[in-house]
């Protein structure tokens, strides 16, 4: 196989990952004198502070995705190869790839986390994370799923095992999943399940530390605990999470809890790409990066983002791994590389701190911005208006902003829907021998 792409005059960008880093950059170089090729696994972009509104039916998943082939429709400099690149080859400034070898000028890695499980194997197995759209809709599938099972079951403990959720994780992720998780118990449960006694769902939330939202200023976290709490969410502080069997959830202090279904959003770990150096990586598997953003001992390669670690004097154990982070070095990288062409010198990344929020269910919400405080209704208009204009593409904001409004007025959605794949004869005989040991 190759990847069938024409050698130019043109240096080439090699950039390795289309999240908001990856895909931020590719769109600032897509009109300069680069060939640039964005590499991903999938052939779209994914918005993932709204992953959990998917997960909870209240948006569906062609909502937050946007092809990526569509933004660069115009653009005959960037190149779309949907693969995975399993390792880097620096010496010869080529990437190998399933579809054969790349030959890049630069590189750019910005290939993002998943879900940091802590070496735990047993909850990586059986915990839901919510990293991608994929694990959105199973994660959506399941909770209808066993409230379709729960409406037939009598047994009281069986029913409480299908019907509780724990959550594990009091950053924004599971703060905004345990919202919407007691929204839809309140609000969906008694008109669309009335054979289920609304009452009976308990929804944990737990927490290793002391607070919420850790990061967020005390006052966002103490207020989203007081939001969560009259949802009827439990909220369980100082806890750790040590082990969960698939029917009970274990605490470090040996207490336990019921709960089929436990939802991981308790941090995240950066991907790694073979062929760097080790000294290169530092905790949580980022690459460690100079204030251009050039990975350590290199010129040429660049990583941005989640995978990122870069010292500031404000920031001396590195930038938050949130958006805004990648997206402003996107921004910065591009100019550097646009001065390169122009023989100019690269200028130092500084980050720019917008500001923390996270919604819990309608009309509540805690915002934390460089001068001001505040939370409530307002707080959640103004969470509505920069996620909504942060989706790319006009029928996305559309789509998203119909829902929403739609949601609010009918407290209702009819996104409820259980879509199983299909499973062809072959793969589930060899499903089925491999249950058997065969």
């Amino acid at each position: 196989m190759t990847f069938n792409i024409p050698d130019t005059d043109q240096p080439r960008i090699v950039i390795v990952g289309a999240g908001f880093g990856g895909l931020s950059l590719a769109r600032k170089l897509a009109k300069t004198n680069y060939q640039v090729i964005l590499i991903d696994k999938n052939n779209y972009h994914q918005f993932q502070p709204l992953f959990y509104q998917v997960a909870m039916a209240g948006l569906e998943p062609s909502s937050i995705a946007f092809p990526l082939r569509k933004v660069f429709q115009k653009k005959k400099n960037v190149f779309i190869r949907v693969t995975k690149v399993t390792e880097i080859d620096a010496e010869n400034n080529e990437i190998k790839t399933p579809l054969g070898r790349l030959h890049f000028d630069h590189l750019v890695i910005s290939i993002g986390a998943r879900t940091n499980f802590f070496g735990n194997e047993n909850l990586e197995r059986k915990c839901i994370s919510m990293k991608s759209v994929s694990e959105a809709l199973y994660l959506r599938n399941r909770i209808l799923s066993d409230y379709e099972k729960a409406i037939s079951t009598t047994d009281y403990d069986k029913r409480q095992g299908l019907i509780d959720i724990a959550i594990v994780g009091g950053g924004p992720t599971g703060v905004e999943v345990a919202g919407a998780l007691a929204e839809m118990k309140k609000y969906i449960i008694p008109k669309e399940y009335k054979e289920l006694d609304f009452k009976e769902i308990d929804i944990y939330l737990i927490q290793s530390s002391s607070c919420l939202l850790k990061g967020m200023s005390s006052e966002a976290s103490e207020g989203a605990k007081i939001f969560l709490e009259n949802l009827g969410v439990k909220v369980i502080l100082d806890k750790r999470v040590m082990d969960f069997d698939g029917e009970f959830v274990h605490l470090a202090d040996g207490s336990k809890i019921q709960a089929q279904k436990v939802i991981w959003a308790a941090g995240i770990i950066g991907n790694t790409l073979k062929g760097l150096p080790d000294e290169t990586l530092t905790y949580g598997n980022r690459l460690k990066v100079d204030r251009f953003n050039q990975v350590e001992g290199f010129s040429n390669i660049f990583a941005l983002g989640d995978i990122a670690y870069m010292e500031e004097e404000d920031y001396p154990k590195g930038h938050p791994q949130v958006a805004q982070v990648a997206i402003q070095q996107a921004k910065q990288l591009a100019e550097n590389l646009k001065n390169k062409l122009k023989g100019k010198e690269f200028e130092q990344f500084y980050y720019k701190d917008l500001g923390s929020m996270a919604t819990i269910g309608r009309n509540r919400a805690v915002v934390d911005l460089p001068r001001f405080k505040f939370k409530g209704f307002f707080a959640w208009i103004v969470w509505l208006i920069v996620h909504l204009f942060s989706l790319i593409g006009v029928k996305n904001k559309i789509f998203v902003f119909l829902n929403w409004v739609w949601n609010y007025f009918t407290y209702d959605q009819s996104l409820r829907l259980i879509i199983k794949p299909k499973i062809r004869k072959e793969a589930e005989n060899d499903s089925r021998l491999k249950s058997n040991n065969i």
